[in-house]
Order: structure tokens, then sequence, then C-alpha cells
């Protein structure tokens, strides 16, 4: 694919819907039908419509086609409850997550200055763009778990994933920001880097590729799905990669230690995005996948060899380039693809980081770090005993 192209959610329409009035996912049919106030609704004394959603059966019938006979995304009346698990992959999942759980107060940061401070200005630089990328993207994951996906699944085992997830998102972007607010004293370079977003075109570019997928009514589940594992499954993997560079310099203790937290997680959920991608009944095409993750392979790349290059930090671009195209070839293996770039890993020191592919979660992590009895508790949740004590 040419690198002039950019694949947009609408698969091939050229304007995106804003988010003016813009209900997301199965309740945005649910709410427009239920306020529509026709000559059916439920009127008040004065005469004026009373909003009132729909029933069950009537949410059912307005749902797409498409969803019909996806297992994930048809109505579940059982939704509201857990048990009995009926998923259990996805709910062995949901207590991996559970066992892992981290606070920012457990990252002692009192070390980071002194190794901050011996930093030339280059290095600063790239440090604190990367931050203030990381910093806004773990919103933009929170944005589209709480406006689409959690809408669009039916199945409790995975709202109780993207329930974690999203609470684990808010702990990400908290680090960030606090290493953010610990490392920068100038107060307006501060808010800088805090409305990156809005300030830096290079975060800018990546931040608005993961929003069009949120906000276009005009994709499937499937794409989506697939977007979003690029987003946490490319669009950080350069950049986990560079500050993982720096802790072979034994600085910033504080830093790295948090990059290793995070990148764990977000690999659990990158691995989380394939397993639901394999249980849809409705797929895009390998084609499609392909043109996503290349596209995601296109931004990622310049983000870290043109408009952020790593050279800054002493990373050769090349290695960079050839790293990323790595982690797509995983990704692409995980969705059911074939590998596109047939690239080796350049960085062996990335050799356990959980973005190399299926993350062995437990038996690789660089930081050995989990809640003890949570999965053992999870086993217990499918025998069947007689003799248990009350």
């Amino acid at each position: 694919m040419s690198s002039a192209v950019s694949v947009s959610p609408d698969s091939g329409n050229e304007s995106i819907p804003g988010k003016e009035n813009h209900f997301p996912g199965r309740l945005g049919t649910f709410f427009k039908e239920g306020m529509r106030g026709g000559n059916d609704a439920v009127r008040g004394e004065n005469g004026d419509a009373i909003e009132e959603p729909l029933a069950l059966h009537q949410l059912s019938a307005s749902l797409p086609d498409r969803y019909a006979d996806e297992p994930l995304l048809r109505v579940n009346s059982r939704r509201f409850v857990i048990f009995p698990i009926q998923y259990r992959d996805i709910w062995l999942m949901y207590k991996q997550a559970l066992a892992s759980i981290w606070t920012v107060e457990e990252v002692d940061l009192g070390k980071d200055l002194d190794g901050w401070n011996s930093l030339n200005s280059d290095e600063q630089h790239f440090i604190s763009t990367v931050l203030a990328f990381f910093a806004a993207s773990d919103g933009i994951v929170n944005e589209n778990l709480v406006e689409r996906f959690s809408q669009e699944v039916q199945i409790p085992e995975a709202r109780c994933f993207y329930g974690f997830q999203i609470a684990m998102e808010n702990i990400h972007s908290e680090m960030y920001s606090l290493l953010i607010d610990t490392y920068i004293h100038d107060q307006a370079r501060r808010n800088f880097l805090f409305n990156a977003i809005e300030t830096m075109p290079s975060v800018k570019q990546k931040a608005d590729w993961a929003l069009r997928w949120i906000s276009s009514e005009l994709v499937s589940f499937g794409e989506r799905i697939v977007a979003f594992a690029a987003v946490e499954g490319i669009f950080f993997s350069g950049s986990f990669a560079s500050i993982f560079w720096l802790k072979k310099r034994g600085i910033m203790p504080g830093l790295t230690f948090s990059n290793e937290l995070i990148s764990r997680d977000e690999g659990l959920h990158c691995d989380f995005a394939c397993l639901m991608f394999s249980y849809l009944v409705h797929k895009p095409s390998q084609e499609r996948v392909l043109e996503i993750i290349t596209d995601a392979v296109r931004i990622e790349k310049h983000f870290l060899t043109e408009a952020l290059p790593v050279h800054l930090i002493g990373v050769n671009c090349r290695l960079m380039s050839q790293y990323i195209e790595f982690v797509a070839d995983r990704l692409l293996l995980e969705l059911g693809c074939q590998k596109f770039y047939n690239t080796e890993n350049p960085f062996d020191f990335m050799e356990n980081i959980s973005l190399q592919g299926k993350s062995n979660f437990f038996e690789r992590r660089v930081s050995d770090y989990r809640k003890t009895g949570v999965m053992n508790s999870a086993d217990e949740n499918f025998v069947f005993t007689t003799d248990a004590d009350f």
C-alpha cells in the first residue's frame, strides 16, 4: 500500500459523521427510536411526549441485521447476571487482568529527577512527547470502550473485562500525567504537553486516526476491534520499546517500572481484542484487516522515525521501523492472517515484552506483579462441590 494513502474507517467515504447528536452503538438506535415521541408516545398532562425507552423486544427488533447471528452482539436477556459462566476463556482473561491491578502510589518516582536532569535536551523532548501521547491515548481508548464496545457487546464476561480495562486505562493516564507533572516544572510546558492532541501535530495524527474509528457509523464491530488492537498493539509498541531502551542506562527507575506495568497491561488488552475477534461470525476480510494494520504501521513509523525520530535517544530509526513491522506481523497472526512484512525482531531487549504476540501473561512478564489468589479463585468458579464450607 502506498505510504501516501490513509485508510478511512468509512471504507472510501469522504466524510465522517461528527459527534453532534451522536448516540453510539446499540444504544444509538435504542435512544433515537425511544425518544421520537410519535403518535404512540406516552404523553403528559400538557400533551407533550414523555421520553420513554423501548421495551426489550422493541430494542431487539431495531438492532442492525448484522448483529442477529453474532453471539457477542445480539441482545442477551442474561447480560445483567454473570453466572453461570458461558465464555470461560473470556472470563479467565478478565481474571488475569484483575490479578494484575496496581496503582500509581506503588511507583516510586523519588529517584527519577536526577535521571531526568542527566538527559540532554533532545532526550528530554523525546520522552516528554511520548508521555504526552500516552497520557491522551488512554483516554481515547476509554472513549471507545464507553461509547462503543461496552454498549455493543452483550455478554457479561466481556463486559467485566471492559469495565476493568476502563479502570486500568484511567490508572495508566494518571501515571503518565504524574510523570509529566514530576519532570516538567514549567507550567506553560506542562499545559502544552497535557493538550498534546491539539498542540502537537504528530500526536494529533495518531489520535485522529483512532477517534475516526469511534465516531464512524459505517464500520463494523469487527473492523473497530482490529483498529483498536492496532492502537494498543502497534501505536504503543515503538514508544514502549523506546523507554525500555533507556532502562539499559540504569536511570529513571520509576519511569521504566511503570512502563513495564503498563506495557504488560496493554499486551493483555491487545490479546483480549484478538480473542473477541475470534468469536465473530462475520469477520472483516483478510484484505481489510491487512489494510487497517498496515495503515497503523505507516503512521507509527512516521511518528518514531520522522516526527519524533528515535535517534534522539540513540536508537537506530531503521531498526525501530523493523521492530514495528515485527509487532504488526505478530498481531496479524493473532487475527488469523498471514505475516505481511516477514521481519525479525531486531531488539533483543524486547524479547520478553508482551506486545510481541500472544503474551504468556504470567510465565513471561517483565514485572512479576500480580495479586495472589485471584487466579485460583477463578478456576474454582468452574468446579462444583458438595462439601464446601459456608
